[in-house]
């Protein structure tokens, strides 16, 4: 009787021990193949299933994975089969292998270059460019002025636009050209008064940069034509935007006078030969583009009254001058154009429909 309730006994707590089994194990099975699972996916979202290990000589080895270990490689080959292998460190160019790796990982194709422009937007974004020039990080040239200068105040870069004064002056264009000739025997006379002893525009470093734009605005559309203004004995037409690519240009310190400033002759065939009194040549530059024209004076400016003056030819300036002054205290020009930095425009790959 004692046997049989023994008996009894150890069948049920088999029959205990069954059933937990039953319901434990698919458990633990299930938990270990979700965590087997979730490593494989971790593994497959941060690397390529098969790695290019670069080679030196340019050549590469196609493998599963790989280790360095002193001056060894240890890797596991893709082509055959897993097979591990060695290879000397000095034959592999880690650097190249890891950067095959990033740029093959699926996250790097999720986040590929942007789009690549066509052709014919490129170029007309290039010619855009062209036009208005970046001078300073931050700071382009504008399309809607002729000439401007590179000022800094308070530290910062500016763009202040010079206005051309002097004679009949078509106020409609962006360039005019009043052509006066000059003897060239002659000494050194009076040929422009401008009205007032200071220019509106104040500049506050002795070496600036001016920037003239040559050429038409628009190749396609001129937007007018030349006109004939009365000079007092000099012939003139005024150009529709920029002026020539062929002039020269010289600044020259004018003698204020009263309530006027006076612009002075000076001998031509002199410039780039010897130096003459209150006459600062320019090294001159075309920007890319041939849009615009980067002057550069050749000597800093001593406080005073300025006017930048075109040579035309060996015979004749233009009387249309651009005047300014040098003044280190002066206040900021209202019209000034300070630089502005763009937000990033982030382009997004849409998938075709």
């Amino acid at each position: 009787m004692r046997y049989e309730r023994r008996r009894a006994c150890r069948s049920f707590q088999a029959i205990g021990l069954w059933f937990a089994l039953a319901f434990a194990l698919p458990g633990a099975l299930s938990a270990q193949r979700q965590a087997v699972d979730a490593a494989n996916a971790e593994q497959s979202d941060t690397a390529p299933r098969r790695i290019h290990l670069m080679l030196k000589d340019g050549s590469y080895q196609l493998v599963l994975s790989y280790k360095v270990a002193g001056n060894v490689v240890h890797y596991r080959s893709a082509e055959r089969n897993g097979e591990a292998e060695d290879v000397p460190l000095a034959l592999v160019d880690l650097p190249a292998t890891e950067k095959w790796i990033r740029e093959h990982s699926p996250n790097a194709v999720k986040a590929s270059s942007p789009p690549v422009l066509s052709p014919e937007l490129a170029k007309e974004e290039a010619e855009r460019a062209a036009r208005t020039p970046e001078v300073v990080p931050d700071l382009r040239l504008p399309e809607e002025d002729s000439v401007l200068v590179l000022d800094t105040f308070s530290g910062t870069s500016e763009l202040v636009p010079l206005e051309q004064v002097g004679g009949d002056l078509n106020k409609e264009t962006a360039h005019n050209v009043l052509k006066q000739a000059i003897n060239p025997a002659s000494s050194a006379h009076r040929m422009l008064d401008i009205r007032g002893d200071s220019a509106d525009v104040q500049l506050h470093v002795a070496d600036p940069v001016f920037y003239v734009r040559i050429g038409p605005d628009d190749e396609g559309d001129l937007g007018g034509s030349a006109i004939t203004v009365d000079t007092h004995g000099a012939s003139g037409r005024a150009t529709p935007s920029g002026g020539a690519d062929s002039s020269g240009y010289v600044i020259e310190r004018l003698d204020v006078r009263s309530d006027t400033r006076v612009v002075d002759s000076f001998r031509i065939a002199l410039l780039g030969e010897k130096p003459q009194p209150d006459v600062i040549e320019m090294k001159a530059e075309d920007l890319p583009g041939g849009h615009w024209m980067k002057l550069t004076p050749a000597q800093p400016m001593e406080f005073g009254e300025y006017a930048l003056v075109e040579v035309l030819s060996d015979h004749e300036v233009n009387l249309g001058v651009w005047d300014f002054g040098v003044h280190p205290t002066a206040k900021e020009d209202v019209e000034a154009l300070r630089p502005q930095p763009r937000r990033p425009v982030t382009l997004e790959r849409r998938d075709p429909e």
